[in-house]
């Protein structure tokens, strides 16, 4: 924003004005609108804590990607790991088997040492859990399609 002063004008004579002797105004006060200087800044976080932030998000990112790639093996790898196994109980052992390689990732970013905040401690279980499961999910019936799909009959029964 520009700095805007106020103009101060002779006020304007009235008849009986004109015997008076003319007052002289001084200039007031006017507030600056924007200082010519920059804004200043709030003071900035320590560098100690920022390096701790960039470490923690880097450790968290790293978590979530191992899931996102652990969610598309697993899943392929159900198809044909429960290959034998028939009906109700297959579909049940493959959630048992996305939830055991879920826990092993809990265990791997413990391993990770992340120092998160107790505010934050559940991040390391929520991080990535819905791209996990939807992955997983996607990428079994998928795979599970394709692979089956040349030994489904093409036929429709009404």
């Amino acid at each position: 924003m520009a700095k805007h002063k106020k103009k101060i004008s002779e006020p304007t004579p009235k008849p009986d004005d004109s015997k008076k002797e003319p007052i002289e105004r001084k200039p007031e006060e006017t507030p600056e609108t924007e200082s010519s200087e920059s804004p200043s800044l709030p003071p900035s976080e320590p560098a100690a804590i920022t390096a701790e932030n960039s470490e923690k998000d880097r450790k968290l990112n790293k978590l979530f990607w191992l899931r996102v790639s652990l969610a598309i093996i697993a899943g392929t790898a159900a198809t044909f790991i429960f290959e034998d196994i028939e009906g109700e109980e297959r579909r049940w052992s493959s959630i048992g088997f996305m939830i055991i390689i879920f826990a092993i990732t809990i265990v791997i970013a413990k391993g990770m040492k992340m120092q998160l905040p107790s505010s934050d401690r559940k991040k390391i279980v929520t991080q990535g859990i819905g791209s996990y499961v939807f992955l997983y999910l996607f990428t079994w019936i998928v795979t599970y399609t394709l692979v089956h799909a040349g030994s489904a009959s093409s036929e429709i029964n009404l």
